[in-house]
């Protein structure tokens, strides 16, 4: 496969990150942003020309990679010009077909994971959703994904759609958890950091065990002793209550 140029639409914690890793096999020739500073400031690292005009975008990329939120993706897509260029997004939530009005060859490569611009990441163990409008463009993409990944896979809208819930279920509302204990050891006279063997452990046993088979606490039995005390301590928040409790009963129910 030939060198390509890649325009990136977005300069995001995702954009950061794939542009990084496409910028080692290929030219990323272009950064779009809204905010000048956001384009800039990855325009810099990739030693590469900036623009916060969509209609600006340079006209002779191989490929033009959408990194938006998706609540302003359609929005980019009416105002630029991407009749006759290949363009992609990159969300595990939004369908191939938003593009069908505004481009004749278009995809998706949804790189699964959590991006913090300043956290790096190792790429290449990073699992690679891909999907092409036909049979030439999956190929092509399909290529450039296995470029940055060595967990490239094939997956439709519905595919990716059931992905990114679970996604959500295991990262989003797992880190939700974290922040909620951390508040719980506020006013203590303990640090977050004692949780972190514990997280770490449950993490790691899902790498050999099924998830309900590593599953521990006085949901799996249902110990009403425990779970009493537990509401009783969390009395005077009733959101946390009935968190704990609709996770509990969960938990037992599925056990």
């Amino acid at each position: 496969m030939e060198r390509a140029r890649i325009c990136f639409v977005g300069a995001g914690n995702l954009a950061t990150h794939l542009s990084l890793a496409f910028s080692e096999h290929a030219d990323v020739v272009q950064v779009y942003s809204r905010t000048e500073a956001s384009a800039k400031m990855l325009a810099d690292r990739l030693h590469c020309a900036y623009t916060t005009d969509i209609q600006a975008l340079v006209n002779d990329a191989d490929l033009y990679v959408c990194a938006l939120k998706d609540s302003v993706l359609e929005e980019v897509l009416s105002q630029g010009d991407f009749k006759d260029k290949l363009v992609i997004h990159t969300a595990g939530s939004m369908p191939m077909s938003v593009f069908a009005a505004h481009a004749k060859r278009y995809g998706v490569i949804y790189p699964m994971q959590s991006f913090s611009k300043s956290k790096p990441v190792d790429f290449k163990k990073i699992p690679v959703f891909v999907e092409g409008s036909d049979a030439e463009t999956l190929a092509y993409l399909h290529g450039l994904a296995e470029m940055v990944s060595d967990k490239v896979y094939d997956a439709d809208t519905e595919v990716r759609g059931k992905l990114h819930i679970a996604a959500v279920f295991a990262s989003n509302f797992s880190n939700h958890m974290y922040a909620l204990a951390y508040e719980l050891l506020k006013g203590s006279e303990l640090p977050f950091e004692v949780l972190l063997p514990l997280i770490d452990e449950t993490a790691q046993k899902v790498h050999s065990l099924a998830p309900k088979a590593a599953q521990t606490g006085p949901a799996v039995r249902y110990d009403t002793n425990v779970i009493n005390k537990h509401l009783g301590m969390l009395k005077g928040d009733d959101a946390l209550v009935e968190i704990y409790k609709l996770i509990s009963k969960d938990i037992h129910e599925r056990g």
